[in-house]
């Protein structure tokens, strides 16, 4: 990995240098838009609309525009403003981890400790793990100010840049403001539905089945040249009927689902039991009292 800032996270008089890098990074498969007739490359050209000249990205300026006037900002410009010539990730407060809206949550990017400041890097993620908190940072990058939460992942301090508070969008719907009626047998067969779902998250188990098929496609094209089956590379599923689907009546649909679950459940242990073929002896089971 490669740094792609360098600075120091500051509290009080404490001051930790370190090196930061992306956390995070895209799988998708990089597509070109190219012409459909030859395969040609499309491509875009900054061209400016009074002279019609293409421009070299280093002649290209950032400008706000209010819609009567046009303020050009250069690099320079931008670089002078004190919070991009910072290089500081200032703690502003210790909050607890529970207090953290994911929804504010954007960016990821991980702390390299320099090797000078490994006792005082390895101190202050001591603390944060040791008091469940987090810490509330601010910092410039990329010519922005940042709203940041510093916390443990690990053995590694995480950074992780914040939607500022203005920038989440109210839920405002009507529908929200009316409270349906819900009974108590609805309460407990949607429960039950949530209880066969149950289990601990494993972010391993799920893939971008997306971007496997289409690689498996490119790699078809490849082998095969521009005319393929994709039928046969893929395999063929029948066909979703059109139209509505069926309406069914909450309870109905919660009932279905709870019984279905059930009977997948209890397919599983028959064939469990065939597999073993049904000489082992069941143990003994403790009575309990079934809930009311």
């Amino acid at each position: 990995m490669r740094a792609i800032w360098t600075g120091a996270i500051t509290f009080g008089l404490v001051n930790v240098p370190v090196k930061v890098y992306s956390a995070t990074e895209d799988h998708d498969v990089a597509l070109h838009q190219v012409h459909d007739a030859d395969g040609g490359r499309i491509r875009y050209q900054r061209r400016c609309e009074i002279d019609g000249k293409v421009i070299p990205y280093e002649h290209i300026a950032k400008a706000y525009d209010d819609g009567e006037r046009t303020v050009i900002l250069t690099p320079d410009d931008l670089a002078s403003l004190p919070a991009e010539r910072s290089r500081e990730i200032d703690v502003v407060e210790f909050v607890p981890n529970e207090q953290i809206d994911p929804m504010m949550l954007d960016r990821s990017y991980y702390l390299e400790p320099d090797s000078k400041s490994l006792k005082a890097y390895a101190l202050l993620r001591k603390t944060l793990e040791d008091e469940d908190r987090t810490a509330i940072v601010n910092f410039a990058l990329r010519q922005k100010t940042r709203l940041g939460a510093l916390r443990v992942r690990g053995n590694v301090l995480v950074l992780q840049t914040m939607l500022w508070h203005d920038e989440i969008r109210e839920a405002d719907f009507p529908a929200l403001d009316s409270s349906p009626r819900i009974t108590e047998r609805e309460l407990k067969l949607s429960a039950a539905l949530m209880e066969s779902f149950a289990g601990d998250f494993e972010p391993e188990k799920f893939t971008d089945e997306y971007q496997e098929e289409l690689r498996k496609l490119i790699d078809a094209k490849l082998e095969q040249g521009e005319s393929i089956d994709t039928a046969e590379t893929f395999g063929e599923e029948p066909e979703k009927a059109k139209g509505g689907g069926e309406v069914i009546d909450l309870m109905e649909a919660l009932q279905r689902s709870v019984e279905r679950s059930r009977s997948g459940t209890d397919a599983d242990a028959g064939s469990a039991k065939k597999s073993s073929g049904g000489s082992a002896k069941k143990a003994p089971t403790k009575k309990t009292k079934k809930p009311a």
